[in-house]
């Protein structure tokens, strides 16, 4: 049996699929000896490599060697350093965008919304301009929910600490961020809550909602008024009476936005989970669908992929200067650009950023890239969107949500119970996990090692299906629904 997998052609190290101990074959056609322990998901050198040389994973340099390495070696920390330098040399070369395959005939149950859009919930959103106000969302949320219980998918409040004492560019994104999930087609009705005094006054958040889109939207000022729970739940029946009973109709692929995240990877997230969700975001955009990808700093080291699938120079333009500018942030405070991965990452065998880059960017499979985002900003086009966030779970899945995900695909090799507004699918890299955390994991990526990509693919397409349609995510079960806002700048 295979204790091992070699990704490229080219790859001078293999990724453990088992725990393989000394001596062992890694290949059941190669005499291939593994010379020390290699954990599941670590790497093991398949030739000698020179101190200095390239290690190659991916088809791609992962880094290069800190010390001679023989064959079967493993391959980590103490012998793996990272080549990335603080800026990039970025070639405009498209490379011709292959044949989309023929898109799936899958279909789903969703909301209709005035703008064609569908959302995938009718749920009431509330959200507080200003963290003062969280407590009161909350309870005005959890009396609403149990009022108006079968009428709507139900009544969540969105609290955050922000909205006040901050300046320019922080202000901005607390903005930003809030007014794109008033406009999210998951939601049905909105009520924004203020207080009154805070920064984040209420007028200029509503300034950057558009007329047309702000039916659904109630919004209250908790000074202004004297008994504030009374008057926000009297708000929330008037939402209801608006949007409530409405019912499900069949909507094409094409009519879903499919956000692609990965936290808590491992040494396995690159061969299973995230290929799979790869192959999701083809067969969405295939059907004529929006997928966003985002976390930023985890694509740097493959980030000329993307480049390379962008639609025209303006795109790849843009890309640029989002690299740019998010690496000029990591210099700006002093910090490494090459600063990850995390240690949960690191135990399950991901060594350098290259590594977890080159693993990452395969969720958004060979789409084109049509559009590039700024954070707060929303999916326009059908293809591939990059949204400009950090790789900070709940900011870049909440900037996902804001961008108009109405359904989240979640990676992860260590496992993690969060969930967002959007409804959030957690795959899980291996089998064990599935299996341990049963309570947080969704679907099983570990079965493409047994059963293949395809049959895989189906079987999470239809899970998508499903949850698009209405059936409850783990997180969603668990009632993990929340968000979290980019804090950039200074506190007053």
């Amino acid at each position: 049996m295979n204790r091992a997998i070699r990704i490229g052609d080219g790859d001078n190290v293999a990724t453990a699929i088992a725990d393989i101990a000394p001596g062992q074959l890694l290949f059941a056609d190669e005499d291939i000896r593994a010379a020390a322990a290699v954990p599941r998901g670590h790497k093991i050198a398949l030739a000698a490599i020179a101190r200095g040389s390239p290690v190659v994973k991916y088809g791609f340099p992962i880094g290069r060697a800190a010390a001679n390495i023989a064959p079967g070696e493993p391959v980590h920390r103490h012998n793996l350093a990272t080549a990335l330098g603080d800026k990039g040399d970025y070639r405009y070369h498209p490379q011709p965008v292959q044949a989309a395959a023929a898109a799936p005939s899958t279909a789903f149950r969703g909301y209709v919304r005035a703008d064609g859009r569908v959302g995938t919930r009718n749920e009431i959103w509330i959200l507080p301009t200003v963290g003062c106000v969280g407590n009161l969302a909350a309870r005005v949320a959890r009396i609403a929910g149990e009022r108006h219980a079968g009428r709507v998918d139900g009544v969540h409040a969105f609290k955050h600490p922000f909205g006040c004492s901050q300046l320019g560019d922080d202000l901005g994104h607390t903005r930003k961020l809030l007014a794109a999930l008033a406009q999210h087609p998951n939601a049905g009705g909105v009520l924004i809550v203020a207080l009154g005094c805070e920064s984040n006054q209420l007028g200029a958040l509503l300034d950057l909602i558009p007329a047309d889109r702000r039916a659904h939207i109630r919004t209250l000022s908790a000074q202004a008024v004297e008994d504030d729970e009374a008057a926000c739940l009297a708000l929330i029946d008037e939402l209801v009476e608006h949007c409530g009973d409405m019912v499900r109709t069949e909507a094409p692929l094409s009519k879903l936005v499919l956000g692609v995240k990965c936290g808590g990877s491992d040494g396995l997230s690159g061969l299973t989970a995230n290929p799979l969700v790869g192959r999701m975001a083809d067969a969405v955009a295939a059907a004529g669908g929006k997928v966003v990808l985002t976390e930023i700093p985890e694509i740097f080291g493959a980030e000329q992929l993307l480049m390379d699938r962008a639609v025209s120079r303006a795109v790849f333009d843009d890309t640029v200067a989002l690299v740019h500018d998010f690496k000029d942030y990591f210099i700006r405070h002093g910090e490494p650009v090459s600063e990850n991965p995390s240690p949960g990452n690191i135990a399950g065998g991901i060594t350098t950023l290259e590594e977890k880059s080159l693993g990452a960017v395969q969720k958004g499979g060979r789409v084109p890239l049509v559009d590039v985002q700024r954070y707060g900003g929303e999916a326009r086009l059908p293809g591939l969107t990059l949204l400009e966030a950090p790789g900070n779970d709940a900011v870049s899945s909440t900037a996902l949500t804001a961008a108009g995900a109405t359904i989240i695909l979640f990676t992860t090799g260590r496992g993690t119970p969060l969930g967002f507004p959007a409804p959030t699918l957690k795959i899980a890299s291996n089998s064990d996990l599935a299996a341990r955390k049963a309570g947080w994991i969704d679907f099983d990526a570990g079965r493409v090692l047994d059963n293949g990509f395809e049959r895989s693919a189906e079987a999470l397409l239809d899970l998508i299906a499903a949850t698009a349609s209405g059936a409850p995510t783990k997180a969603e079960a668990n009632e993990e629904r929340d968000i979290a806002i980019w804090k950039s700048g200074v506190t007053l």
